[in-house]
């Protein structure tokens, strides 16, 4: 039997399990960073992104599986325990932001396919593409938005 899915507000508590949510799924789905690259990002996330963004958690049962990180209609981060990728989890927080904030935007890591497969399949369109990432790295960024269907 499967847990159900929800989707709750973040409470201060649950930053800790964000960090390491976000380290799995980073170490799963960013195999263009090195350890150390990775390890060097993770003071900026813990310190400076997560307090900074509105933080919804996603839940099965009573455990957190992931997390969507919004600032406006900017969805800035949207990380799931490897164990729970290709679940429907993360399509749910997509969904969840949409409610909450209408038509989206997200940057993607050009070097992330599977990132950029799931979002074409949740709607977004690639718009732009920045040759570095917003730290100067040399990790390009496609920045995709939401296509809006015609009714």
């Amino acid at each position: 039997m499967t847990n159900k899915l929800t989707i709750r507000s973040a409470k201060p508590s649950d930053r800790a399990l964000l960090l390491e949510i976000w380290l799995a799924s980073v170490r799963a789905t960013h195999t263009f960073l090195s350890e150390q690259e990775i390890q060097e990002l993770l003071p900026l996330v813990e310190e400076q992104a997560l307090p900074a963004l509105e933080l919804w958690v996603l839940l099965s049962g009573e455990e957190i599986i992931g997390f969507a990180g919004l600032a406006d209609n900017n969805l800035e981060a949207l990380f799931l325990h490897p164990s729970h990728f290709g679940k429907g989890g993360g399509k749910m927080l997509v969904n969840h932001a949409r409610q909450l904030k209408g038509s989206l935007v997200v940057d993607v890591n050009e070097q992330n396919p599977e990132a950029i497969k799931f979002y074409k399949s949740v709607g977004f369109e690639v718009v732009g593409r920045s040759e570095t990432d917003s730290g100067g790295r040399p990790y390009p960024i496609l920045h995709m938005k939401e296509v809006i269907q015609e009714k």
